[in-house]
């Protein structure tokens, strides 16, 4: 198949802010516990798009297993753009957008070209990590061959219980090849908990008492964690996107169906407005009639590799932000016409090994086949568009290490939290913030903005979200209560 799966994803965000560069950091393990915490070496990093701004490349060592921390260790690859006034600097601001299959060393400067305000970067070095397993960091492969990671994330939809059948026998291979790949070893210690305590290890190295944090999508799970564990070493954290109370678990990839059907409505809109361009229908209902007719169509007579499973896989990605509607709607014009769409090329490399190991790694995923397709039928149902795609079988249903334990994310003692989620998020639908809002109680603020797409701060649209966002990381402003910001 053509552009599915994580694929789709890769162009969404290559269409939004433009392909970024791999990473230089070095990622090798085998080093001596005796370097845990050692003095960091920064160097420029190199093949970046704007050298001037003058950002900075290390690694840092850390133990693979935390039950053994004289071990074995890995490392993990960290960025850094320093503050602009070091007169006005108050600490450094962790980043991450929720481990992706390629290294993000170069987020800081995505963040800068999206806008970041000044005043944020005097406060702040800006101190971007890649997750253990995943880009730059000490790299986990399960040999993933392309037609297996082109429907690793999301799963196909399935149509028949056969469908969900094969799909089984699919992750069940993943898995199995997971178990077998040169890296195996690594398998049981790629764990969202230990990601957390990395980003605790990065704290020591860079000699910080504290950390501020803005994550993304499942990085506010690790940000969750963070806070959970090291609740005295928390400044001011910003969860963007939330993942919910376990992250991408296998609650969280089936929330997918919701925010898709949630979120599809707004780019049907869209597409009745420009009727004349694409003749897709001129009301939102047309258009998602004519969508799911296009759909049906793929199933019967695929087109160039793509199938009605593609084509909802590759509306997933395209959904994340207003700004890909048009190539939507180009790429479902020219299908529906029998021609194949023009999209553009995902970002070279990338292996989502890392990712799956971490989604994989959570408790929560059901090991009975029956279990998965009884969820499909009642999301297909439910959700018609992408439910069963959301609900189908991981290679998480026959994942070869045990779960890591569940932590107690009640202990995020300290009031230092804004929870910011749009209400239409395909990716993180607004019911996670709500979940870990009500957990966290009085010790976080929800921001909930009414727009839809994936990501809010300077990936969206709206100024009343990143108004409060940034107030609260530069001056520790964080709304005395509750707070709803309307669509621009």
């Amino acid at each position: 198949m053509v552009a599915t799966g994580v694929t789709t994803v890769l162009i969404a965000t290559a269409l939004v802010i433009g392909t970024q560069h791999e990473s230089s950091a070095a990622a090798t393990g085998g080093s001596t516990a005796a370097q845990v915490g050692r003095s960091l070496s920064w160097a420029p990093c190199p093949r970046v798009p704007e050298p001037t701004l003058g950002l900075e490349c290390t690694s840092v060592t850390v133990p693979l297993d935390y039950e053994e921390p004289a071990g074995a260790t890995i490392e993990i690859a960290v960025s850094r753009l320093p503050s602009t006034n070091p007169a006005r600097r108050r600490g450094v601001l962790l980043l991450d957008i929720g481990g992706q299959g390629d290294s993000q060393t170069q987020l800081p400067l995505t963040l800068v070209s999206l806008g970041l305000p000044a005043s944020l970067r005097e406060r702040y070095d800006l101190i971007e990590f890649d997750p253990r397993g995943i880009g730059g960091s000490t790299p986990l492969t399960c040999d993933l061959r392309p037609d297996q990671a082109a429907t690793l994330i999301p799963p196909p939809y399935a149509r028949t219980t056969v469908d969900v059948e094969r799909r089984a026998a699919d992750a069940h291979q993943i898995a199995e090849q997971c178990a077998r790949s040169s890296t195996a070893r690594l398998l049981p210690y790629i764990t969202n908990t230990n990601v957390a305590r990395d980003m605790d290890r990065i704290r020591q190295a860079l000699g910080e008492q504290r950390i501020s944090y803005l994550g993304y999508s499942h990085g506010t799970y690790f940000g969750t964690l963070y806070a959970a564990l090291f609740p005295d070493h928390t400044d001011r954290m910003v969860f963007d996107s939330v993942s919910g109370l376990g992250g991408l678990d296998a609650i969280g990839a089936r929330r997918w169906g919701v925010g898709f059907e949630l979120r599809f409505p707004d780019f049907a809109k869209w597409a009745a407005s420009q009727n004349a361009t694409y003749g897709l229908g001129a009301t939102g209902a047309q258009v998602r009639q004519r969508y799911l007719q296009v759909v049906d169509q793929l199933d019967q007579r695929p087109v160039a590799g793509f199938n009605g499973a593609s084509l909802r896989a590759l509306t997933y990605g395209l959904l994340f932000n207003d700004s890909i509607f048009p190539a939507l709607a180009a790429a479902l014009t020219a299908l529906a016409a029998g021609q194949p769409p023009q999209l553009p090329p995902p970002p070279a490399g990338g292996d989502f090994s890392g990712m799956l190991a971490l989604v994989c790694n959570a408790p929560g995923w059901p090991r009975d086949i029956k279990t998965y397709q009884r969820h499909v039928a009642q999301d297909r149902e439910q959700y018609p568009l992408f439910g069963a795609a959301a609900a189908n079988v991981w290679p998480c249903a026959f994942w070869p290490v045990k779960p890591e334990p569940r932590v107690d994310i009640s202990k995020a003692r300290s009031s230092n939290i804004l929870l910011v989620n749009n209400l239409r998020d395909p990716g993180t639908p607004y019911v996670g913030a709500i979940e870990l809002h009500h957990t966290l109680g009085a010790r976080s603020r929800l921001v909930t903005v009414d727009e839809g797409g994936h990501m809010s701060y300077l990936y969206g649209n709206n100024t009343c979200a990143d108004t409060i966002e940034t107030a609260f990381l530069v001056d520790g402003k964080r709304p005395p209560r509750d707070t709803f910001c309307p669509k621009n």
